[in-house]
């Protein structure tokens, strides 16, 4: 069909950290050189920083590179790093505080803020926006655009006003063409068009699998007696299996207001298990629990993370674009921390996007500088030096993975003269329903532990109803005939936002509902389903989640 389109010298696919830095840095090359780009940023959330959720504990590294005078601008870090504790969580109320000298180095976080990560992007695309960039809210980027020669020459956004059938209503917007000379994906951890220029253009041929997390995360204000600005904590163990390896923390933000999460590996194996019911469950050990009572939940999320690390870093060219960002996979596990490596990733393929249009590039090639630079950059060796974190955690498990990667960090410095690889994907390592230990939480008491559906609510989350559902499934039979029988159908379970149900009828009869309204675009689902039978795609434009400062 034809479709209106827009040109422009760069488009980019999703304003978070990675993408909003890739922006910025193209307008400043190209007025350094006293010369224009033309720069379009495409964001699926209703405004940017709707959809962004991370800890976090912010490393000002890239933002000083890119934003030198940054505090004269106000950017949004205004909570310094005081003090970090360290737990080892042996019970509900038992836990062990590790001494520093037994801390591996990339977890101390002196220099470092407790920042809202919406907050930062909603900043920079300030920034951005003043410089010249041109931000759209409110726009899927539904499919990859290509030319007759397989070259990636920008994206087609989602159709709007579509019904559940498939059929135009009377609101009814076509997609449009963003075209651009070179495209830079920057949706996350598991970018859905990411996942497919993966698979077309073998981008992770040479690479160890990727492998993941599922970080689940609230935002609480608590009493201002109990509160202490700067203060980070950081914890292992209780409540999780000894077999699956995870992590939790709590950042004490300014305004009496606290963070509160736990990261889950999604290559747990017990399918019972629900990080959902984790995380509330550990609200109640006894050292996060001094710090939350008396307290009011103002917000609630969930979102997947990359956590292959180095070596699951594929290819990041291709013809036409790159990977940036979490969809590169640029996360550093060891530090637990992504936004000043997505930020960075972002910077140096603007610095090589920009020096070939400056010199008068039509694009459609790859963008090889991008690699070179890479190769020479602190990004680079950060994650080199990161690269047998996960890897240890998932081979040793928690306690001799702690120790390996201790001594890897503290010891080496994260060059050990060998390297450790994991290629078992995430979504085979379930065990059959019937071998695994069944799992009861505790009921939620309303004060410290919720429910999924009163948690969604928190978290803003909004899909127009009468709309195509955008979790597709490849088999509609697997959900009862195989995942059910073998697996209890995890996706009950592992799902954050109560989507997957498994419902039974008067007459017994069995139904995999899928309540597509309530996804807050973690990308689980996507990851864990042992079948691979879920592929998650785009809803409208502006649905999911409306994250306030997450």
């Amino acid at each position: 069909m034809e479709r209106e389109y827009m040109e422009f010298d760069v488009v980019i696919v999703g304003a978070g950290p990675a993408g909003l830095s890739a922006a910025c840095r193209l307008k400043q090359k190209a007025n350094e050189a006293g010369q224009e780009i033309s720069v379009c940023v495409v964001e699926k959330g209703s405004e940017v920083g709707a959809h962004i959720l991370s800890g976090a504990v912010f490393e000002p590294r890239a933002l000083n590179e890119l934003f030198p005078n940054w505090k004269e601008l106000e950017a949004p870090l205004n909570t310094a790093v005081k003090r970090d504790e360290i737990y080892l969580y042996k019970s509900q109320e038992k836990a062990i505080k590790l001494p520093n000298l037994f801390v591996p180095k990339t977890m101390h976080n002196e220099g470092n803020y407790i920042i809202s990560a919406g907050n930062l992007c909603r900043w920079l695309a300030q920034q951005a926006e003043n410089l010249g960039v041109e931000i759209y809210p409110g726009f899927t980027a539904a499919e990859v655009l290509y030319d007759e020669n397989n070259v990636v020459r920008g994206i087609i956004t989602g159709e709007m006003g579509v019904d559940k059938e498939g059929n135009q209503k009377a609101d009814y917007v076509p997609g449009m063409e963003l075209r651009g000379k070179y495209t830079l994906f920057a949706e996350g951890c598991r970018g859905h068009l990411g996942k497919q220029l993966l698979k077309k253009f073998e981008l992770d041929r040479d690479s160890d699998v990727q492998h993941y997390g599922i970080g689940i995360k609230e935002l609480w204000t608590i009493d201002p007696n109990k509160h202490e600005a700067g203060l980070v904590i950081h914890g292992a163990g209780w409540p999780l299996p000894s077999d699956t390896n995870g992590g939790s923390f709590l950042y004490h933000l300014e305004d009496n207001q606290v963070v509160v999460g736990l990261i889950v590996d999604l290559s747990y194996s017990n399918p019972h298990l629900s990080p959902f019911d984790e995380f509330q469950h550990f609200k109640h050990q006894a050292e996060i629990r001094k710090y939350l009572e008396g307290g009011t939940r103002v917000a609630y999320g969930a979102r997947a993370l990359c956590k292959g690390g180095f070596n699951s870093l594929p290819k990041m060219v291709f013809p036409g674009g790159a990977l940036i960002g979490c969809d590169l996979g640029t996360l550093n596990f060891s530090k637990i921390k992504g936004n000043h490596t997505a930020m960075k990733s972002g910077m140096l393929a603007a610095d090589a996007a920009a020096k070939v249009l400056l010199a008068g590039s039509e694009g459609g090639d790859e963008l090889t500088g991008y690699v070179e630079d890479f190769k020479a950059s602190w990004l680079y060796d950060e994650l080199y030096r990161d690269r047998n974190f996960g890897p240890a955690m998932h081979k040793f498990g928690t306690f001799f993975g702690g120790a390996f990667n201790f001594i890897d960090q503290n010891i080496f410095g994260g060059k050990m003269p060998f390297t450790l690889h994991d290629n078992v994907p995430d979504y085979s390592t379930l065990k059959k329903a019937s071998e695994a230990p069944k799992i009861t939480y505790p009921k939620p008491d309303g004060k410290l532990s919720f429910d999924k559906l009163s948690s969604v609510f928190l978290s803003s989350t909004h899909h127009e109803a009468n709309q195509p559902c955008h979790l597709k499934l490849t088999d509609a039979s697997i959900p009862l005939a195989q995942n059910l029988p073998l697996y209890d159908e995890p996706a009950q379970r592992y799902c954050p936002a109560g989507v997957y149900e498994v419902v039974t009828n008067d007459e017994g009869e069995k139904r995999f509902q899928i309540n597509a309204e309530n996804c807050v675009h973690c990308k689980t689902c996507d990851i864990k389903d042992p079948a691979q039978n879920i592929t998650w795609t785009t809803p409208e434009g502006g649905g999911g989640p409306s994250y306030p400062n997450m």
